[in-house]
C-alpha cells in the first residue's frame, strides 16, 4: 500500500497537491513518500518478529541523501555494491558497521574503503574475490568479515534481467561446491567467517521460490555453523510491488478484493511462510529488500508538450523520458500512468506516451488508454521510485531530474534539478583543439 491518492480530482502524496510540487519544481520531477516508505519498512520488518532481523536496505534502487538518512532513522543498515554507495551512506550520516557489501566486482580500492570504514561483513561472490580481500587485510592489518553468497540454482520466475539465483548467472558460488570455498576461506589467515548468503532475484510476487530457496539451502547453513560457528543468514532481498492497478493498491479495500489465490506477495505472507524455515537455525538473519521499500513510494512527474494526432495512432509527447525513466525501454517494465488532475467527464483516448529522446525505443507505453490530455498539462508515472533517478542517464544531453521528499502537508527539493553548466563542469576542450 502507499499514499498516492486522488483527494476530489487532485493527485495528491500524502497530503501535498502533486500539481503544487509540479508547478514549483517543473517537471521531469521525483517525488517520493516518507510516509510510504516508513510503513513498508515497518510492515516488513513486523512480518519476521520471532527472529533477530537486520534489515539492509538496498540503496542500488534509490540512493538519495536524504532517502538513505530516512532508512538510517528507521533504523535500518544498507545493502551496497560500490564504493560510492558506501561514501553517500557515510554522507547521509548513516554509519556502515551494520552494512553488506555486495556485488562481483569489487576492486582492491572498494575493499580498503570497506575496512577502512568498519563494514559488517563482504558478500564473496568468487574465489578469487575471496583471495584478494585477504590480501587487502593483510596488507593493512585486518581481519575481514565475510559471508560466501551462495547460488541455490532457483528460478525466481522473473524477468531474466533481473534473476540472480540460477546456475548460469554471473552472482555467488554453486551450492553444491560451496563447502570446498568455505574450507579454503577457512584456511585464509586474513578472513574472518561470519555467515552465508544468498538472493535469488528481484521482483518476485510469489513466495515459492522463496520457501524453495531456504529449504534448500538451510542444511548447508546449519553445517556451516556447525563447523565454523557463523552467526549470520543472508536471505537477501527481491520481494515484488503493484505495478499495474498501482493507483487502487494504495487502499486496503484493493488488497481485500483481491481473489483467493491471485493477491500479490506481501510482508506478512512472506514472513508467515519463512519464519518457521528460520528460526530453527538459531542464526541472525539479514534480510536486503531494495524495490519493496521504495519502489511504491515514487512518482515521476511530468508535462505533456503535445498531442500528436494520426490517422492511425495518437501520441501523447510529454517532457520526461528514457533517460529519466529508462526501465520501459530497457526492461518492457509496465508503469501506470494517471493525470494530476481527473476529469471524469472527458473521454478516454488510446495514445503512446512517448519522450523527446530521439530514438523509437523512448516510449513508456503502446495503446494507452488515458483521459484526454492537453498541452501543458501533467501526469504521473506511477511506482518509480525504485530504479528511475538510480539508473538515469544524461542522454541527449538531458539535465537529471530534481527529486522531491513529502512528509505529511510538508514537502522538500531534496535534490536540484541538474543545470548545463552542472553537466559540462568536468569537461575540457584539449589545448591542442584551441
Amino acid at each position: 500500500m502507499h499514499h498516492f491518492r486522488y483527494t476530489g480530482n487532485e493527485l495528491h502524496c500524502e497530503s501535498v497537491t502533486l500539481a503544487e510540487v509540479a508547478r514549483l519544481y517543473g517537471t521531469p520531477t521525483y517525488v517520493y513518500s516518507a510516509a510510504t516508505m516508513a510503513d513498508n519498512y515497518t510492515r516488513l520488518a513486523r512480518s519476521l518478529s520471532g527472529l533477530d532481523v537486520q534489515v539492509c536496505y538496498a540503496m542500488k534502487a534509490n540512493s538519495a541523501l536524504a532517502i538513505l538518512r530516512h532508512f538510517a532513522n528507521l533504523g535500518a543498515a544498507f545493502d551496497l555494491v560500490s564504493g560510492g554507495e558506501l561514501r553517500r551512506v557515510l554522507a547521509a550520516g548513516a554509519n556502515v558497521k551494520r552494512s553488506v557489501f555486495a556485488g562481483v566486482g569489487k576492486t582492491n580500492e572498494e575493499i580498503e574503503l570497506a575496512l577502512r570504514s568498519g563494514i559488517f561483513s563482504f558478500h564473496v561472490e568468487s574465489e578469487p574475490e575471496m583471495a584478494r580481500i585477504n590480501h587487502v587485510a593483510g596488507r593493512l592489518g585486518f581481519k575481514a568479515p565475510i559471508a560466501i553468497r551462495i547460488n541455490p540454482d532457483v528460478d525466481a520466475h522473473t524477468h531474466a534481467k533481473i534473476t540472480t539465483g540460477k546456475s548460469d548467472n554471473k552472482f555467488g558460488i554453486p551450492l553444491k561446491v560451496a563447502g570446498a570455498a568455505y574450507e579454503a576461506a577457512s584456511k585464509y589467515p586474513n578472513l574472518h567467517i561470519k555467515g552465508v548468503q544468498m538472493h535469488i532475484g528481484s521482483q518476485l510476487t510469489d513466495v515459492a521460490p522463496f520457501v524453495e530457496a531456504v529449504r534448500k539451502v538451510s542444511p548447508f547453513v546449519a553445517d556451516l555453523k556447525a563447523r565454523y560457528g557463523i552467526d549470520y543468514f543472508s536471505i537477501g532481498g527481491g520481494i515484488g510491488i503493484v505495478y499495474r492497478d498501482a493507483l487502487a493498491s494504495g487502499s486496503a479495500e484493493w488488497w481485500d478484493a483481491q481473489p483467493a489465490g491471485q493477491r500479490p506477495l506481501t510482508p506478512e505472507a512472506y514472513g508467515a511462510a519463512l519464519v518457521p524455515l528460520l528460526q530453527p537455525l538459531g542464526l541472525k538473519i539479514l534480510l536486503e529488500p531494495g524495490r519493496f521499500l521504495v519502489g511504491n513510494a515514487g512518482v515521476l512527474l511530468s508535462r505533456v508538450e503535445y498531442v500528436k494526432r494520426g490517422s492511425a495512432k495518437n501520441f501523447v509527447i510529454v517532457d520526461a523520458a528514457m533517460n529519466d525513466l529508462v526501465r520501459p525501454a530497457m526492461y518492457d517494465a509496465f508503469h501506470e500512468i494517471v493525470p494530476l488532475h481527473r476529469d471524469t467527464s472527458r473521454a478516454a483516448m488510446v495514445a503512446d506516451i512517448v519522450g523527446p529522446v530521439c530514438e523509437s525505443g523512448d516510449c513508456f507505453a503502446k495503446e494507452r488508454s488515458i483521459q484526454q490530455l492537453g498541452e501543458g498539462e501533467y501526469v504521473a508515472f506511477l511506482s518509480a521510485g525504485a530504479y528511475g533517478y538510480t539508473m538515469a542517464s544524461r542522454y541527449n544531453t538531458r539535465g537529471m531530474a530534481a527529486e522531491v521528499l513529502v512528509k505529511g502537508s510538508t514537502f522538500e527539493l531534496i535534490h536540484d534539478r541538474e543545470s548545463f553548466e552542472t553537466m559540462i563542469v568536468n569537461e575540457h576542450v584539449p589545448a591542442f583543439l584551441k
